[in-house]
């Protein structure tokens, strides 16, 4: 008896292994075709050079991977309530498999699917494979959703440790080929040409530079690299210094599915040696946390998608805000005459990556300092981070304006304290911006660098202390 064909529908899980969904579908059969599609309607996945980079570069391994196990990755582009009915009638698919998504546009999207291929009686199987815990299954006291982070953490955590260690999937599958009567269609014909033409449009010039690494196996290594380096026993007095290497430069990959959130938490709890002092116990902690963050965002949009729109604090709806363009693009170029805000900046626009205590200085300035909408700085990240992710820009956007999830009325972010705090021997602005190299330190922390020292850089916009009385009376009309 002839095994049913099933199409796979790759989105954010750009991966062979320890895919939930996969798994799923290699347990009815082995008769596998999978695809991705270049979604003409949602554009998050590759608007921005760093992520079009980073996804072409994980398709072309992730095809490679499919081929060796016996079939091939179908890539097409356009729209996917029509590409995917299409493609599955095409090969004769018994089911259509991918894992569920937490973003408005997407569940729209795939409800649709469903539908027309019931209409098909296609049946349509959906796994949770991005997250730690799906989100029917984590709620407050009150059996609401979560809109406080520090809850949400303890009781994700007391769950995860009931859960105990995860049974890492480590099958190697071995799939069979397309029928050869289908690999005459012109759809599957013609996708090798629609990834080799994405390829050639992608013009990303910090290829080499981007510490994220696209694909499967780049992600095992920088996993391996963050435990066996023992970055991770220093995490909890090393990740706000933006000089140090000590993050895991895990995002990307998280983001696009190259590896699985569940073999990173995994690492975590595999390190029991780390725990005999309570420095290394409390950097892993820490970076649990920062785990769970990602963690808490996407759940909150999954069930507040009207964060997508605006704020979750209605009241920053009516705030006046000034949003000088001119200012918004100094901002943006790295030339507002703030050596910490530039020099982020600078990092952003070369290698579409941003430590992550940067962007916090960086968002707190725009907003509270320049006076420019959340949103502004939201889109323009999105517009360049590798890492970009809908609820988590969001989330850390909104936390920044103190328009979202954050139980701190106010938070405001001195740039110059910041960086005395986390940039003391200006390593980090000396490397972005060089023609402030032989300026003393302590001119570079307070701001007061001569004209003679200036080399051509920026005087600052705007007073700190000025915008911040400003920023605060505005804040109190609301």
């Amino acid at each position: 008896m002839n095994k049913p064909r099933i199409l796979f529908w790759h989105r954010k899980d750009l991966r062979i292994i320890d895919n939930q969904a996969l798994i799923k579908a290699f347990s009815l059969s082995n008769a596998i075709t999978s695809t991705y599609i270049l979604d003409e309607n949602y554009s998050y996945d590759f608007n921005a050079n760093s992520r079009a980079w980073f996804l072409a570069n994980s398709l072309q391994e992730l095809g490679i991977n499919w081929k060796k196990m016996g079939s091939r990755l179908v890539i097409g582009e356009g729209d996917p309530v029509l590409i995917i009915p299409e493609l599955a009638k095409t090969i004769d698919a018994k089911f259509v498999i991918w894992n569920k998504s937490i973003e408005p546009y997407e569940i729209n999207r795939d409800l649709q699917i469903k539908n027309n291929l019931k209409g098909k009686n296609i049946q349509v199987i959906e796994s949770w494979d991005h997250l730690l815990i799906e989100p029917s299954k984590i709620f407050s006291g009150s059996n609401t959703p979560y809109s406080v982070y520090g809850p949400f953490y303890k009781n994700l955590k007391s769950k995860m440790n009931l859960m105990g260690l995860y049974e890492e999937d480590k099958s190697i599958f071995l799939f069979k080929d397309i029928d050869n009567k289908f690999q005459e269609n012109q759809k599957i014909k013609s996708s090798d040409s629609v990834l080799e033409k994405f390829i050639k449009s992608i013009k990303f010039s910090g290829s080499k530079i981007c510490p994220c690494r696209p694909g499967e196996k780049a992600a095992e290594i920088l996993l391996k690299n963050f435990i066996n380096e023992k970055k991770i026993y220093s995490y909890n007095s090393s990740r706000d210094l933006p000089s140090y290497n000590g993050t895991s430069f895990l995002s990307a990959s998280l983001r696009f599915g190259t590896i699985s959130i569940r073999k990173v938490w995994n690492a975590t709890l595999n390190l029991n040696e780390g725990f005999k002092n309570q420095e290394n116990y409390l950097s892993i902690e820490t970076w649990q946390k920062e785990l769970v963050w990602r963690e808490f965002y996407q759940h909150c949009l999954f069930h507040f998608p009207e964060l997508e729109r605006g704020a979750y604090r209605k009241k920053w709806d009516q705030f006046p805000w000034q949003n000088n363009n001119e200012w918004f693009q100094h901002w943006s170029n790295g030339e507002t005459g703030v050596p910490i805000i530039d020099a982020a900046m600078r990092q952003l626009n070369s290698t579409g990556w941003m430590h992550n205590r940067c962007r916090m200085i960086v968002a707190s300035f725009l907003v509270k300092d320049l006076i420019c909408s959340w949103q502004m700085g939201e889109k323009k990240f999105m517009e360049m981070l590798v890492d970009g992710d809908l609820a988590a820009n969001n989330g850390g956007w909104q936390w920044s304006a103190s328009s979202g999830m954050d139980p701190k009325p106010l938070r405001i972010f001195n740039p110059y304290t910041q960086a005395r705090k986390f940039d003391p021997i200006c390593e980090y602005i000396k490397a972005w911006i060089p023609e402030l190299s032989k300026v003393s330190n302590a001119d570079l922390l307070s701001g007061e660098i001569s004209n003679l020292e200036k080399n051509n850089y920026s005087r600052p916009i705007v007073n700190h202390n000025i915008q911040q009385r400003l920023f605060k009376s505005l804040y109190a009309e609301i």
